[in-house]
């Protein structure tokens, strides 16, 4: 099926949400839900049947519901539920809201290159349009954004068994991934792509994290299925001496300190958080501490300095299959953890990414979650107010997200393979 198509049919549907369910918001998140689904499983694959569905599904709602007015649903500046499109004229002041600046609204564009669960999804360093995929089909995607239509750059082949992490380059110009074919890859990514390096798993072991380390681009992190931390050269392609830590358990997720900083964060299958120090000129590792110990497997690690007035320390973001994702501050140079808040959502069974938004201005964090919405969070408010958005439009759980630099747009992925464009109409492109 045409991505193209199958983005506009969305949209279409999308667009006319407003009316279609004015009364009970439920039934029109349901609806499109479910029309995902259906155009999912019985896509046309003629170009005059796609072109004549298109025109007649666009005179029928028409002709049921007239001219399209949409609207946000924003409910004491703080949660929309609506797929919608444009803000009435009357909600623009000024000084906006958070939920207004984060007013991410409809779907933008819609990919389907991949045929297997969307694991992670990463917008390149300071680029607000190339978004690298990775998906347990064996494949990486490169997709332009900002392009009209937006599309797939390149898909990168090579990987014998699904794609479980990926990382850009400080540069931009080198992606590594990490498989559950034991390998990791170095890749080319800028012109034509390619493969430039290919390195086994010294233990054979499936490698589901990977990282560059942020103050030395020529080494990564790997985290593998028997429980082992490992320091990576990838220009020589040798794991460096003293460069590993054996934790035990399966190393589902990772995080680096960045700005110079020494320190990385390990999460396991059964829920330990472990701190780690390394030397970044030689590639040393050495164990600090086991800083949590959760219920339920750690399935992302995000850290983030914000210097704000509101959080002026560092802080880290977890994501646990106990149903809520955990806000710390870190409270020393050990990579101590200290709980700040708790968002409840539903996790249990998949690997969920959460993410901060890349600004400084707001202390927003986004997550995926197994109803098929995504939940964006105000970290500077309790309660019911933290919320500030929740996007419907997956029919699947939603496992990846991740913002472009500038925050105009979000790209979420899924159990199923389908990558959805969300377009920030606060943010000029």
């Amino acid at each position: 099926m045409s991505s193209t198509w199958y983005q506009q049919v969305f949209a279409l549907d999308a667009k006319y949400n407003a009316q279609r369910a004015s009364k009970l918001p439920t039934l029109g998140i349901l609806y499109i839900r479910r029309r995902n689904q259906l155009l999912r499983e019985k896509p046309f694959k003629e170009h005059d049947i796609r072109t004549q569905y298109l025109k007649l599904r666009s005179d029928l709602l028409y002709k049921r519901y007239g001219e399209n007015i949409e609207q946000n649903n924003v409910i004491n500046n703080s949660l929309q539920e609506e797929i919608s499109e444009n803000v009435p004229k009357s909600h623009f002041v000024q000084k906006k809201s958070t939920a207004e600046n984060f007013a991410f609204a409809g779907v933008h564009h819609a990919f389907d290159q991949h045929t297997a669960a969307v694991i992670m999804l990463k917008f390149a360093n300071n680029d607000r349009s190339r978004l690298g995929c990775a998906s347990l089909d064996g494949t990486l995607s490169i997709c332009e954004v900002v392009n009209t239509p937006p599309q797939v750059f390149a898909v990168l082949e090579g990987h014998q068994k699904g794609v479980t992490a990926f990382d850009w380059s400080i540069s931009n110009d080198l992606i590594v991934s990490s498989s559950l074919d034991a390998t990791i890859r170095l890749w080319k990514v800028h012109i034509e792509p390619k493969c430039l390096r290919v390195v086994k798993d010294p233990q054979n072991a499936e490698i589901f994290c990977c990282a560059f380390i942020p103050a030395n681009n020529n080494l990564v992190v790997t985290g593998n299925s028997h429980g082992l931390i490992q320091i990576l050269n990838v220009s020589t392609g040798i794991y460096t001496r003293g460069g590993s830590c054996k934790l035990g358990e399966k190393i589902l997720s990772l995080t680096c300190e960045e700005s110079g900083g020494s320190l990385i964060w390990a999460g396991s299958d059964r829920g330990t958080i472990t701190s780690l120090q390394l030397e970044a000129r030689t590639g040393r590792l050495s164990k600090l501490q086991r800083v949590q110990k959760l219920n339920s497997m750690v399935t992302s690690l995000s850290w983030r300095s914000w210097h704000s007035k509101e959080i002026p320390w560092p802080v880290f973001l977890a994501s646990t299959a106990c149903n809520a994702v955990l806000l710390y501050r870190v409270a020393d140079n050990q990579g101590s953890l200290k709980l700040l808040k708790k968002y409840p959502i539903k996790h249990r069974l998949h690997c969920i990414r959460s993410t901060f938004c890349p600004q400084m201005g707001a202390c927003l964090i986004a997550t995926g979650s197994e109803d098929g919405a995504i939940h964006l969070f105000d970290s500077s408010k309790d309660g019911k107010a933290a919320r500030v958005n929740l996007l419907h439009g997956h029919a699947r759980p939603v496992l990846a997200l991740s913002f472009n630099y500038d925050e105009s747009f979000l790209a979420s992925g899924d159990h199923q393979g389908l990558i959805i464009l969300w377009r920030n109409h606060q943010r000029h492109l």
